[in-house]
């Protein structure tokens, strides 16, 4: 099953969707979820995506001497999560190139939009040079982009 790509939400792009609970080793001083974190949260969401489209990580590298890294991040935070919040993290794909991704990921509490994140991907080798997105998991991807909601 492919994931959800297509959001009934308001406000919310098409996207692929995973949930993450806020527990408090994720919050700061002020009780409320540390900055950072949500970039945590953001590459659970990426990682949990390529298994959904059956993209085993380990094998990307085994087989094709590839793997994803994080070249650039733009969050613009909104409102803050707290202690026990269950968020709902969105994922889209905003461009697909020969050797890099480009994301837009965002943090929702229910209806409320707590951050939004652009967040570039580059595919390198394991000696860390620039290559291209294998030919078999480029064609999951765009095959994720056009795949109707599954929810």
């Amino acid at each position: 099953m492919l994931p959800n790509l297509i959001s009934s939400q308001n406000n919310m792009p098409s996207a692929f969707t995973w949930n993450v609970r806020v527990y408090y080793e994720d919050t700061d001083a002020g009780g409320i979820v540390y900055y950072a974190n949500y970039l945590k949260f953001f590459e659970r969401a990426r990682t949990e995506w390529l298994r959904a489209i059956g993209v085993d990580q380990h094998a990307l590298l085994q087989e094709h001497d590839a793997m994803f890294v994080v070249k650039n991040v733009a969050a613009e935070y909104h409102a803050p999560a707290k202690l026990d919040d269950v968020l709902k993290l969105t994922l889209s794909i905003e461009k697909l190139g020969r050797a890099s991704l480009q994301f837009v990921q965002q943090a929702w509490n229910g209806d409320q939009l707590l951050n939004t994140a652009r967040v570039k991907v580059g595919c390198v080798d394991s000696a860390l040079r620039p290559r291209a997105v294998p030919d078999v998991v480029a064609a999951r991807m765009r095959g994720a982009e056009s795949s109707p909601n599954s929810d």
